[in-house]
């Protein structure tokens, strides 16, 4: 079997990429993948962060690729479908989660399925969390041009049928990211983050977005007394000063350690490892990439009630919901995960990711054309 993997991959950085790559190498267990790639992938001015690409401090895993798909250049998307349909493919897989790449996207995809080439995409996110008039008309627009979509969670499924009621969609939970190396001591990752040792330590992790309710964990540390330090830890996707102020109003903010950049793969293993809980206070969800490294690193989560969040840290047990998208509920949980400690969690964790791999993901999701 011929596989074509259009979407984002190395040197471009981020979840996605790594996302793809392990997919990619994957799926070539089974049979010949060739990769194609953004030429570019956003004009430098719609990007939020300082660079769209790798350090040399990522684990980025370097995947060969034609770089040939301009976003916003559409004589790129003929020149690309035509270079794809060169190599003869049976199957190409896109990679989507967000609305912007769905003129690009539809367009290959267009030319690829009037020569008999089969279409499937990977949906990460079928209405984004911070939607815009025109997200959902392209979103549908795309998805009708594919034979199969996959999605990772019930919400995303629900979101795509929302959109295309008779598609053909399959499910499966996101697998765990493998790729950062072993988890660490604790006490040595926390002193190399210089955090104090005999508090217990929770983790935001990744890109700060007003939608991530970053502002709700700040707000219920004080909540929970002096025993607790926060470990705040992603580059912010537009201004921080209205965290760092809550931050200094707090009265915690000796107990709060800002890491306000991006993180470099080297460090993801330092901070899992020195944290005992993964918070994740969302205020809109899908299923998240953070999960899957939380997963990895054997540490537990506590999360908001939304999106796939519940059944993939509910349903398997692997850490508890809140009752509510409030400061307050935030504040209950994590003081009933201490009260219940952590074994249980970290049985569940260690039994479900058996069984969250990317080989059982790729044959999920070549199997489903078949079905």
């Amino acid at each position: 079997m011929r596989i074509a993997f259009l979407s984002v991959f190395y040197p471009y950085r981020g979840g996605i990429a790594q996302f793809n790559a392990h997919l990619c190498e994957a799926m070539g267990q089974d049979g010949e993948v060739r990769v194609f790639n953004f030429s570019r992938q956003y004009p430098d001015f719609l990007f939020p962060g300082k660079t769209q690409y790798v350090t040399e401090q990522d684990k980025a895993m370097p995947v060969e690729s034609t770089r040939i798909l301009d976003s916003i250049n559409p004589f790129s998307w003929r020149r690309t479908a035509r270079e794809i349909l060169r190599w003869k493919l049976d199957i190409v897989v896109f990679s989507y989660w967000m609305s912007f790449f769905a003129p690009a996207f539809g367009c290959v995809a267009s030319a690829l399925r009037r020569r008999g080439v089969k279409c499937i995409t990977v949906v990460h996110n079928a209405i984004p969390h911070e939607p815009k008039f025109f997200d959902k008309p392209l979103a549908r627009w795309f998805f009708r041009k594919n034979d199969l979509l996959v999605s990772m969670c019930d919400a995303v499924t629900a979101d795509i049928r929302s959109l295309c009621p008779d598609a053909r969609i399959i499910q499966r939970p996101h697998p765990v990211y493998d790729h950062f190396g072993q988890k660490q001591d604790k006490a040595a990752a926390q002193a190399a983050l210089s955090l104090k040792p005999g508090l217990r330590t929770l983790l935001f992790f990744g890109l700060i977005r007003d939608y991530k309710g970053l502002d709700l964990l700040i707000d219920a540390l004080p909540l929970l007394g002096d025993g607790y330090q926060l470990v705040i830890a992603g580059e912010s996707y537009g201004s921080f000063e209205k965290y760092q102020a809550q931050i200094d109003a707090s009265g915690c903010a000796d107990r709060i350690h800002v890491l306000n950049r991006y993180i470099d793969d080297e460090e993801v293993p330092g901070l899992f490892s020195a944290a005992d809980l993964c918070v994740l206070p969302y205020r809109s969800a899908t299923q998240s990439g953070i999960t899957a490294i939380a997963l990895h690193f054997d540490l537990p989560l506590v999360a908001t009630p939304v999106g796939g969040l519940a059944e993939s840290i509910e349903r398997p047990g692997i850490g508890l919901m809140t009752e509510a998208i409030s400061a307050e509920a935030i504040a209950r949980s994590i003081n009933a995960f201490f009260e219940t400690g952590p074994d249980t969690f970290v049985e569940n964790i260690r039994r479900a990711k058996a069984n969250m791999t990317w080989p059982a993901f790729a044959e999920t999701l070549l199997a489903g054309l078949t079905r």
